[in-house]
């Protein structure tokens, strides 16, 4: 598959193999000019693993065949973490879709800490109730993703992010067809699960080559455990504009809508004594009227503390609105310009039910419920030129963030006496608004970098970085009675990294054998939100935040990576050997129940990371593909902490969250029109809290899919049926872990969905 943008590739350097020159001068061609991301031919039908054609050097790549080999819209989340070496990825749901229950990894780094666009568009931070940009499964449907580039080492200079810390991910949409069509599917699945998938192509439309295409997604399903839906609907708009033989214009839009109740966390504790599937009590009022009362379903007794599981419900809405605007266009022979300008609005409601508030009305519980709502607008800009054996290449990225987030309180009727306010909204009529805080961000990003071709088959790249980013800002409402707080943080902080370098090195010494070497400095800018607390910036009060301002740093890594890749017909195999020195490592400490968690951000220091992971294709016959892969990493803290006044040893303590050791495995078969794939992976123990009392234990998970392909059938291009298979033994396990305590045991973690079946019927026009 050609890459969006050939000129692209010099910052992630794929030398020729043994004896072959490579094409210096593509820029003059304007085929190799304008390639894009273009839809496979067989995008639309399962398909054996082919990522091995576009792997090199520190970056893989996931292609429209592997994910094609998954359930129709599957997270691409899911996807990573079930075939790709060093990824973990945990979620409550089968395909992958609840932001709030997910949790990725890449090498120790979590979402929050990893570099991430989609068609150049900056995505910012990927936590849950994001402040800055968009989850990807928010950003573009599943359907239209073209392929994943990931970088496990320090990523890419090019990519716009303030929270790259170690590795990046860039997501490419697939580019209208240029004959007129159509793709449409249709999902059936576990626990009433219904999507619909359609997209139009134009096709060319005139002489000048312009083309679009549009899509609408639609997944309604009911939660696998407790009660309540999980809808969400989502539109996708690309245009394509050449610009004559010299460039191209495209444009892109999303909508997205998650409309959905949310899994009920647990603790080891509740696991142990009430079972996984403890949930919330939703549709019934009476149960949990009760509950907020004391007065508990028969077997609660045995748990600590039965009020924090004792809420009536959780749920969600979030509403999304992301357009850019993608420009390529040569200036001479050797000199391009690229371009990307990008607008987002995003607003979302995000509820609890709180049993420890009573109503003003003397019913024993409140809703709450977080609003947010941010606004950004950015732009990158870059030249590339090329000067004999050398590919020059220099950028910038600017964004303003205005972030708003306000917490407020409202009425539950008595019990009899009306209904119940629906967790999804609408929500008028608060009776107090606990705390509001409003945050503005401009961030500037600016690169330079150099890829020497050396020989034909060593190539060089070096170059470096600078980041300033300056947030202002805090509390702007504060209700004392409801935070426990005189004085909310309020003021500003401000990241600066003038140079942060990022040197590689590739080397094909034989046909087939590649050397990869890749050495980066990378800082991530000061976080900042308001979920379940009255935070900014991680603290509480205005006090604290005034301390902290004087001995704060921000987070910086120094990531090294040394690999090994070989790739033939028959045989692809990858090593790569990895370290990080992470600095300053700010570690979000929680404590309190759910809906009034008090979360501190300590600085544990240094923490050190050693990992290996190795992985090898195999294809013995015809049609049959084998891959295995195993992952290790050893990340430790390295220094203790004070925390209330307490001294917590953490020195040598393990990073919490992420496990040591991963194995994955897929086998997929192809005979005559029917696929075949089967994917297991084994996720190792994870550590819960940061002095390693309590861990999670580790599991095994199996997946299954089945197609056929139905030829010949008038009228249409191609008809495919599909079986998949989720959880294939019924496992019992952890995914997903959330906050973190210091010690002990905490109610953060979401089980894993049980056994799924999933048919899907697919067709294109």
């Amino acid at each position: 598959m050609a890459h969006p943008d050939a000129h692209a590739q010099a910052s992630r350097p794929k030398p020729a193999p043994a004896g072959q020159t490579p094409a210096r001068h593509a820029a003059a061609r304007p085929a190799a000019r304008h390639a894009q991301a273009a839809e496979p031919r067989s995008a639309e039908a399962l398909s054996v693993v082919g990522s091995h054609e576009t792997s090199h050097g520190m970056e893989q790549t996931i292609t429209r065949k592997t994910l094609n080999r998954f359930v129709a819209g599957t997270s691409p989340l899911q996807v990573l973490g079930a075939t790709t070496p060093g990824v973990s990825f945990a979620t409550a749901d089968a395909l992958g879709l609840d932001t709030y229950a997910n949790s990725l990894y890449i090498r120790g780094y979590n979402q929050s800490q990893l570099g991430v666009t989609l068609d150049g568009i900056p995505l910012g931070d990927q936590g849950f109730i994001n402040t800055n940009g968009l989850d990807i499964n928010e950003a573009v449907t599943p359907d239209n993703i073209a392929r994943i580039d990931m970088s496990q080492g320090g990523g890419a200079l090019d990519v716009a992010s303030t929270a790259n810390l170690g590795g990046a991910l860039q997501y490419y949409t697939l580019d209208p067809r240029d004959t007129l069509g159509a793709d449409v599917s249709q999902t059936f699945g576990s626990n009433s699960t219904y999507r619909t998938f359609g997209r139009f192509h134009s096709g060319v439309l005139n002489q000048t080559g312009t083309k679009f295409m549009a899509s609408y997604a639609r997944t309604d399903a009911q939660k696998w455990k407790g009660h309540g839906n999980q809808y969400e609907q989502q539109a996708n708009f690309k245009f394509v504009q050449p610009l004559g033989d010299r460039g191209q214009l495209t444009g892109f839009f999303d909508y997205s809508q998650f409309n959905q109740y949310n899994y009920g966390n647990i603790s080891l504790e509740i696991k142990r004594k009430l079972g996984s599937r403890t949930d919330y009590f939703y549709p019934d009022y009476k149960g949990a009227y009760l509950a907020a009362q004391g007065i508990f379903p028969a077997g609660w007794d045995q748990v600590s503390s039965p009020t924090d599981i004792a809420y009536y419900d959780a749920a969600q809405d979030q509403r999304n609105y992301l357009t850019g605007l993608n420009g390529k266009y040569d200036l001479t022979s050797r000199l391009r310009l690229k371009s990307v300008l990008y607008a987002q609005v995003s607003g979302g409601d995000y509820e609890f039910t709180n049993p420890y508030v009573s109503s003003p009305n003397g019913a024993p519980m409140i809703q709450q419920a977080d609003h947010q709502w941010f606004r950004r607008v950015g732009g990158t800009l870059a030249l590339q030129y090329r000067l004999g054996h050398h590919d020059l290449e220099s950028g910038v990225w600017y964004e303003n963030n205005d972030f708003t987030y306000a917490q407020r309180l409202y009425s539950q009727p008595l019990l009899g006496e009306g209904t119940p306010r629906k967790g999804t909204g609408p929500y008028k009529d608060s009776f107090a608004t606990r705390y509001g805080v409003q945050m503005n961000t401009n961030a500037f990003q600016y690169y330079l970098q150099d890829a020497w071709h050396i020989l034909p088959t060593l190539r060089l790249h070096a170059g470096f970085k600078s980041l300033l980013v300056t947030t202002a800002g805090g509390a702007f409402e504060n209700n004392e009675t409801y935070t426990g707080q005189s004085m909310l943080p309020s003021g500003s902080l401000t990241t600066a990294g003038a140079f942060l370098p990022h040197v590689s090195l590739n080397w094909t010494f034989l046909q087939h054998h590649e050397l990869f070497f890749d050495v980066s400095r990378n800082m991530r800018a000061y976080s900042y939100g308001g979920w379940n607390s009255p935070v900014a910036w991680g603290v509480d009060n205005q006090a604290i935040f005034s301390q902290l301002r004087k001995t704060l740093k921000p987070e910086s890594t120094w990531n090294y990576l040394i690999g090994y890749r070989y790739n033939s017909r028959y045989v692809d195999g990858v090593l790569n050997l990895y370290h990080s020195d992470y600095s300053n490592r700010l570690a979000p400490i929680t404590s309190g129940t759910l809906v009034n968690a008090n979360q501190t951000f300590l600085n544990v220091g240094s923490m050190a990371m050693w990992g290996v992971d190795a992985g090898v294709t195999v294809r013995p016959l015809p049609h049959l593909e084998i891959f295995n892969s195993i992952s290790y990493n050893h990340s430790t803290y390295g220094q203790g902490i004070y925390n209330a006044g307490t001294y917590y040893d953490l020195k040598g303590k393990m990073e919490v969250n992420y496990p040591s050791v991963m194995y994955k495995s897929n086998v997929a078969y192809t005979y005559g029109d029917a696929t075949l794939n089967f994917n297991v992976y084994y996720m190792g123990r994870r550590y819960l809290s940061y002095m390693n009392d309590t861990s999670v234990d580790p599991y095994w998970n199996a997946n299954l899919t089945a197609s056929y392909d139905f030829k010949h059938i008038p009228h249409v291009a191609g008809l495919n049926f599909s079986l998949g298979i989720y959880n294939l033994f019924n496992q019992e396990y952890i995914s997903a872990i959330g906050a973190n305590p210091i010690s002990g045991d905490r109610q953060s973690m979401f089980a894993g969905a049980p056994r799924q079946f999933f048919g899907t019927i697919r067709a294109r026009f």
